[in-house]
């Protein structure tokens, strides 16, 4: 019965990890692979871990690793934290007895249901210099407009805002639901002890929402430190925006000879990335007495 889930998984998964692993050790690109259309054998050769190598020293013809590694975490950290923080606000105002509060979550929930392209080209209008809304409001109050979307940090800024309001919901809907399991009995007792309203919330719905919040943060942090489409649809190859997984397209799709030994490289060091991150961070809730 588990046959057929081990079979998809394989040839959808595991195959192309597999071959992304193999390629990490050559140096194929566009034009030496097989290409069986126009009868051309391959012709690329092993070049050992100098791929790796190469990314790894900071050489700037490989995408200068660790400057692109640096502003993926501003980007990951920055998103998660904003995700986090605001859902965790609009959850608890929905958790409490408002009146049209069915009509809040449905509005509030409403981003998250728009498919992601439509949400980036809407922003990307309301972004736009000379045009947009957002420009246009801030010269009404004779604030300075910038140029979101150009070649400035204001693109990555930029991005972190559409990203955040397309992540907010999810994170707002998973800690709803962690508060309206937080059983009410804590907080009427915490509350004859004398607890303040910032007491109740560090001692009782904090450490009621642990579970919860570990991983919906530790998601968090995987979907945004591999968003591509966010990114590419707003900003494009924008070397401002550029993260990991961005800069791995842009090698594997584009330039004159697309080089698929780099670009897998750089798919493997995300994944890497990834794996030692959640490693330290079970083992950090481990210690928290948090197991899973």
């Amino acid at each position: 019965m588990v046959l057929p889930v081990v079979v998809v998984i394989a040839v959808l998964v595991l195959f192309p990890l597999a071959q992304g692993v193999f390629f990490t050790f050559t140096n194929i690109n566009e034009g030496n692979i097989a290409n069986p259309i126009l009868d051309r054998p391959a012709t690329y050769v092993s070049v050992g871990l100098d791929n790796y190598l190469n990314i790894l020293s900071g050489d700037s013809s490989y995408g200068a690793f660790w400057g692109t590694l640096v502003r993926t975490l501003i980007w990951t950290f920055g998103c998660v934290f904003l995700h986090y923080t605001i859902g965790l606000g609009l959850a608890l105002l929905l958790n409490r007895e408002v009146r049209g509060r069915a009509a809040y979550r449905v509005l509030l929930i409403l981003p998250w249901a728009v498919p992601a392209f439509i949400s980036a080209f809407a922003w990307k209008y309301m972004f736009n210099a000379q045009y947009g809304i957002i420009n246009q409001a801030l010269r009404a109050v004779g604030l300075p407009d910038p140029v979101w979307l150009g070649q400035s940090d204001w693109a990555l800024v930029a991005v972190m805002i559409v990203n955040t309001w397309l992540g907010v919901p999810f994170m707002m809907v998973a800690l709803l639901g962690g508060l309206q399991s937080i059983p009410g009995d804590l907080y009427e007792a915490a509350e004859v002890d004398g607890a303040s309203p910032w007491q109740r919330f560090r001692h009782v719905t904090l450490p009621g929402l642990q579970a919860v919040s570990s991983t919906v943060v530790l998601l968090g942090i995987i979907w945004t430190f591999n968003m591509f489409a966010i990114i590419y649809l707003v900003t494009g190859p924008n070397p401002n925006t550029r993260i990991l997984v961005t800069y791995a397209f842009e090698r594997f799709f584009s330039g004159a000879s697309r080089d698929f030994a780099v670009a897998s490289t750089y798919g493997v060091l995300i994944l890497s990335v990834l794996l030692v991150f959640a490693g330290i961070y079970r083992r950090a809730l481990r210690k928290q007495g948090e197991v899973w």
